[in-house]
């Protein structure tokens, strides 16, 4: 049986007038296509009230925190900063509450992009709200090229479950405008960007965790390191079968 992996959904939050469309959950396709693949079965979940998250560990292995919007500061007890973009409470009740859920059931995890900025944030860290309040930052982050070609190097550290899987200096893409700041405990930086900008994250006591900031599903028909990242995932969700 292939490893069930979940994709909690984003909502269609802009106005239209088709009503089967109004608030309509969605999971990007690439990232169906990628996780079929690698050898896995996608399942979509829609967000529901966060305290029946638990009702859904029965039906997946693994998951994965796709990107989106910005998470709501409130979560890392902050206020907005003017230039934070686009967020959406419902979806980080739902994705905050499932990863908790998963994380205690011995899921195997996943995050891209706003996923794994997530997962930072609900186990304990903090992110920029935007790139500008972080001193470090000198790269274009939030690339003009195709989103499906790569667009700077990341630096992965030699000793990282990343590496085995990526090699050294990967060439990424990137759509970010914020980055990780203090990092949740429980969680060790395994990849940066040359200004020093966070890339990837993993669980320090065990291999539940790994998580990057650019969008692997954007990349993996035609770079081999993005699909072997998906891979990584299957099998970490086929060990927990």
């Amino acid at each position: 049986m292939r490893p069930r992996i979940a994709i909690p959904a984003d909502t269609l939050t802009e106005a239209t007038n088709i009503i089967n469309k109004r608030n309509a959950a969605f999971a990007p396709r690439p990232l169906i296509e990628a996780v079929v693949k690698s050898g896995g079965l996608p399942v979509i979940l829609p967000s529901v009230d966060d305290e029946l998250t638990a009702d859904y560990l029965d039906l997946f292995d693994g998951v994965i925190f796709a990107g989106g919007a910005d998470v709501d500061p409130t979560f890392f007890h902050e206020e907005p900063h003017q230039r934070l973009g686009a967020t959406y409470l419902k979806r980080d009740l739902f994705e905050i509450s499932l990863l908790k859920k998963a994380l205690a059931a011995n899921k195997a995890v996943m995050g891209i992009c706003r996923g794994m900025q997530l997962i930072n944030i609900g186990l304990g860290g903090s992110v920029y709200q935007d790139l500008s309040e972080d001193p470090r930052q000198t790269l274009k982050h939030n690339q003009a090229a195709p989103g499906n070609l790569p667009s700077h190097h990341v630096t992965v550290k030699k000793d990282s479950r990343l590496f085995k899987l990526v090699g050294r200096r990967p060439y990424v893409n990137s759509r970010h405008h914020q980055a990780l700041y203090k990092i949740a405990p429980g969680l060790v930086v395994t990849a940066v960007a040359d200004d020093q900008v966070p890339e990837a994250v993993e669980s320090i006591a065990n291999d539940q965790i790994l998580a990057v900031q650019w969008h692997p599903e954007n990349m993996f028909k035609h770079y081999q390191y993005s699909q072997k990242l998906f891979a990584d995932l299957i099998n970490r969700a086929a060990s927990r079968q």
